[in-house]
C-alpha cells in the first residue's frame, strides 16, 4: 500500500532553512520544533513568534461577485490582494 505524499504549506521552505524538525500532521508535513522547546518559549515571551495554520483551511470562491462578497464578510482589504494570494482574516456575520 503506497501512502500519499505529504503536502506542504507556503512557509515549508522558510521552516526548513530555519532548521525546523519537520513531523506529518493531518496530510501536512509541519514544524515541530526550530531549537530546544525553553528558547523558543523565551522568545515568544521576550520577542514574537509565529505560528503556520494555513494548512487548517481555505476558501475558493468563483464568480463575478466573489470579490464584492468576500469585501464584505472580511476584516481584511480583500480588494488589495494580488491573484493568487491570500492572507489571514476573519469572517463576520452581519453583527461583526
Amino acid at each position: 500500500m503506497s501512502s500519499s505524499p505529504l503536502l506542504r504549506t507556503p512557509l515549508y521552505e522558510e521552516h526548513r532553512a530555519c532548521e525546523a524538525r519537520m513531523v506529518p500532521f493531518a496530510g501536512w508535513e509541519m514544524p515541530v520544533q526550530y531549537t530546544s522547546i525553553l528558547q523558543e518559549v523565551r522568545a515568544v515571551r521576550t520577542g514574537v513568534g509565529l505560528f503556520d495554520i494555513t494548512h487548517m483551511g481555505r476558501v475558493l470562491l468563483r464568480g463575478s461577485g466573489a470579490e464584492k462578497l468576500l469585501q464584505g464578510i472580511t476584516t481584511n482589504d480583500v480588494a488589495s490582494l494580488a491573484p493568487g494570494r491570500a492572507h489571514y482574516s476573519l469572517l463576520t456575520n452581519p453583527q461583526g
